[in-house]
């Protein structure tokens, strides 16, 4: 037993001396590798491209343009595009100044309430319908560009200010390295002027809107620097380093397009099987024909030419002994095209981001409380949209460029520029789903110590201070209101 012991303890000793043979010393690697990385025979087929984020939307014009045209033609893409922007916008996202000088607060809201009506620069809205104007271009074309336009003081504006927007198609997706009028060492990437460390510093827009005019090649003279101070760029980047962005619709754009000519060639199937006309065939007489069945057959043509008869619904045709009609039997919708249709606008709504109840409208089976769970998330998605790309990419900008502007008019004091820009946005306020519950639940919140009363107010996109000088002002009215003697209830 001793002698067992003894040997395996040198065994034991030898192999922890023996040196380990490594997997490149042995040859054999171990494979550990994903799947979706093999390039077997499920996925020989898929070819994946290692496209940069920019060189990925060199189609950009072309998805811009066929999205443009589904949200003219097609139902379901210019449902998804109404409701981004109605969910989105509503009926604008309000600036509430943050500043504590009470005086001050009044006199910038209502500086801002008199510039709101001529922030267009094109004189049609004003800035809240700018707003929804600039949204529905992002949805629809990806992008939207902004230009600040500072006005003459005799120009009679409350703020020396509009904002001018501007089409994707204004700013080309122009590459160069050099290009007249640029600073030497900047470069231009799709349309985008940059400076060594990157920095946006300019960018290079059409005179005038490109499909207006037969402008077929990009040269110097039919572009204008603009300076990145005076521009705004509004649009989702998906991928770090993306300079333009592609249309929400193009990664169901090809399924629109299948979708609408199917339901399109059923509906043209319908119709043309309800053209149901009756024929009359009479046997061939025996000896020379009548001279009015000759006339029948060869009509009134000087030619000779037989007649055609235009198929109508209920029609009753006699024909020519002889002739005979044979139509073809297209087959119904069938009793799984409404459920085909409905799949298929499951997809294209869930490639928007949008539920399908909203884009379709269709309830169905829906009950209060997967309502509720399917809006939440819906409502989560708007959110992160409004405070990660509308807010900061134009609300706040413009906001910055109008406190500058009104100082320069002399609307407000240079020292007051900082109040100015500091402001909370106040998007419209969600619709209760269950108005009893949701204000109750809401009530609970602020009695526990959950949240504060301005927290909720300021949700439904009110100013608390404005909400509380409301009140104060109608209680003042009812009390002057109240005969005089008169007891309060429950006094």
């Amino acid at each position: 037993m001793a002698r067992k012991r003894a040997r395996r303890q040198t065994t034991q000793r030898a192999e922890a001396r023996a040196p380990v043979a490594t997997t490149a010393q042995t040859g054999f690697a171990a494979l550990a590798q994903y799947d979706a990385a093999r390039h077997g025979r499920r996925m020989r087929g898929w070819s994946a491209p290692g496209s940069g984020p920019n060189r990925a939307t060199k189609g950009h014009e072309t998805i811009r343009n066929r999205t443009r045209d589904a949200a003219r033609n097609d139902w379901s893409a210019a449902a998804g595009v109404r409701s981004w922007v109605t969910n989105l916008i509503g009926s604008g996202i309000v600036p509430r100044p943050k500043t504590g000088n009470a005086k001050l607060k009044d006199r910038l809201i209502q500086l801002w309430d008199e510039w709101a009506p001529y922030a267009d620069a094109d004189g049609v809205l004003d800035f809240y319908g700018l707003q929804t104007l600039a949204a529905r271009s992002w949805i629809t074309d990806g992008e939207v560009f902004m230009r600040l336009r500072v006005r003459r003081l005799e120009d009679g504006l409350p703020v020396p200010l509009q904002v001018q927007l501007l089409e994707s198609d204004m700013v080309p997706m122009l590459d160069a390295d050099t290009w007249p009028g640029m600073p030497e060492g900047n470069t231009i990437r799709s349309g985008i002027e940059r400076n060594r460390i990157g920095q946006r510093v300019a960018y290079w827009c059409y005179r005038n809107h490109p499909g207006d005019g037969s402008t077929l090649a990009v040269s110097s003279a039919d572009l204008v620097r603009v300076p990145a101070e005076q521009m705004r760029h509004m649009f989702e980047p998906t991928r770090p380093g993306q300079l333009r962005g592609v249309s929400d619709l193009a990664p169901v754009l090809t399924k629109l397009r299948g979708v609408m000519d199917f339901d399109d060639a059923v509906l043209e199937r319908q119709r043309l099987s309800n053209l149901f006309a009756l024929f009359i065939t009479r046997a061939v007489p025996n000896g020379p024909l009548p001279v009015e069945m000759l006339t029948t057959m060869q009509g009134e043509s000087a030619a000779g030419d037989l007649p055609m008869v235009a198929i109508e619904p209920g029609l009753v045709q006699e024909l020519a002994p002889g002739e005979d009609v044979k139509f073809s039997e297209p087959p119904d919708s069938g009793a799984n095209y409404s459920e085909f249709m409905r799949e298929q606008h499951v997809g294209i709504a869930a490639g928007q981001g949008l539920p399908h109840e909203l884009l379709t409208g269709d309830l169905r089976d829906v009950s209060d409380r997967t309502l509720r769970i399917i809006l939440n998330e819906f409502r989560r998605h708007c959110g992160q949209r409004q405070w990660q790309i509308i807010i900061p990419m134009m609300c706040q900008p413009i906001r910055d460029a109008w406190a500058v502007a009104a100082a320069m008019g002399g609307a407000i004091r240079p020292s007051e520029i900082p109040e100015a820009k500091r402001v909370t946005w106040a998007p419209e306020a969600w619709a209760y789903i269950h108005p009893v519950q949701d204000v109750q639940a809401k009530k609970i919140e602020v009695e526990a110590g959950f949240r504060a009363r301005s927290q909720v107010i300021a949700a439904t996109g009110e100013d608390p201070d404005e909400v509380d000088q409301l009140r104060k002002q109608d209680a003042e009215r009812e009390k002057g209101l109240r005969p005089a003697g008169a007891q309060t209830r429950g006094a």
